[in-house]
């Protein structure tokens, strides 16, 4: 397409393959025609474990949707992290990350040890503090799991220019809807493609974004690594990205009301959402972002209270996920954050008596009724 285009037009039409077909077929095969076949890349396309039509197509979306000028389709969010972290990092390496981030990120982190890298895992406050002339590289999300801070993305990345280091922002719960952290100076953006992206909680994918000699190197170490994401969940994560404004916007909105909803209620303790004026980092999100997401975090009483909240639910569905249609609910100290430390998820604020909350697409009101149901067993 002719110059730069709105975002939804982008997501629907932005990489069409030539020819008749309005929506592009699934290349559900392991192997092409060698030599004299297509190219993706640059490269001859003759395996699915290095390139896929379907997948290249969703690549070529993502890239222009958070502004960069490549992007790798991987089988998992996890998959695109630990991938970047092999290809970037060796023996002898400095990595700057947030303790508040998503668990299974923090533990991956912590095990790079055995590789010989350093990892200084510190609270969003410090990041800055900790960069220095050692750091190969710096990792965070631009609203953490699950206590919804925002870090200072545009001083971090300033910090990094200055020392030499690359940003790599996790955006999965803000989506290049509400943020795109190339923009503001990162080198590289993460989703789990899983969540918002995809939008319907029925297909696992991995998204990174970054500059195109940077994916050149890891497009290297995802054929190797095996880690390349199949045609048909690419192709479920294409028909996600033509709603994503759409689901965004109502997510949103709900979750702003719901979050009001929740600080005004006498049996909760505390709201955890940047789109609060009570949340610390609700000055820095209105600078960044042009919504706050659709993820709500609260604190009941305790653990027991928790749980009985989590029984007196009908509609709503306690899974550890998020970005779909349906409202869902999870316990993070009993499941993302469990082989975190006590003492740890103190310091994070991750309470026995918290619950994180993905805002879906139900209607308002028979989601306001299922939380007072919640709320008065609790």
């Amino acid at each position: 397409m002719a110059g730069r285009k709105g975002f939804s037009t982008t997501a629907i039409h932005h990489g069409d393959p030539e020819g008749n077909d309005i929506i592009a077929p699934i290349y559900q095969t392991a192997i092409f025609k060698h030599p004299g076949g297509k190219q993706i890349r640059g490269r001859d396309l003759k395996y699915s474990r290095e390139d896929n039509p379907t997948v290249n197509l969703l690549e070529k979306k993502m890239a222009a949707l958070e502004g960069g000028e490549d992007c790798l389709a991987f089988s998992s969010g996890m998959a695109a992290i630990s991938t970047l972290l092999l290809c970037q990092t060796r023996s002898g390496d400095t990595i700057v990350t947030s303790k508040e981030i998503y668990g299974a990120t923090l533990i991956l982190m912590r095990s790079l040890d055995k590789f010989g890298i350093k990892v200084k895992c510190v609270l969003n406050d410090r990041i800055k503090e900790e960069i220095d002339e050692k750091t190969k590289l710096v990792f965070v999300e631009s609203i953490t799991n699950p206590t919804l801070n925002v870090p200072d993305l545009k001083g971090i990345a300033e910090v990094c220019r200055n020392k030499g280091a690359t940003l790599v922002v996790d955006n999965t719960f803000a989506t290049p809807i509400n943020l795109r952290p190339i923009e503001v100076g990162a080198d590289y953006v993460i989703h789990s493609a899983t969540k918002y992206l995809c939008g319907h909680n029925d297909a696992i994918a991995g998204i990174l974004v970054g500059p195109k000699d940077g994916i050149g190197a890891l497009w290297e170490w995802r054929r190797n690594l095996g880690g390349n994401l199949d045609p048909f969940a690419a192709f479920l994560v294409i028909r996600g990205l033509k709603t994503l404004k759409l689901r965004l916007s109502e997510q949103n909105c709900k979750a702003q009301e719901i979050a009001e909803f929740l600080e005004g209620h006498a049996k909760v303790k505390r709201v955890h959402y940047p789109g609060l004026a009570s949340s610390p980092s609700h000055k820095r999100a209105k600078e960044l972002m042009s919504g706050f997401g659709g993820v709500v975090s609260f604190e009941l009483k305790d653990m027991a209270s928790a749980l009985r909240f989590l029984g007196g639910l009908e509609i709503i569905k306690t899974a550890p996920s998020l970005g779909g249609a349906e409202t869902l609910i999870t316990h993070p100290a009993s499941s993302s954050h469990k082989n975190i430390s006590p003492e740890e998820r103190a310091e994070l604020g991750i309470t026995d008596g918290l619950l994180r909350l993905s805002v879906g697409l139900e209607d308002k009101e028979d989601l306001f009724e299922d939380l007072e149901k919640g709320l008065a067993k609790s």
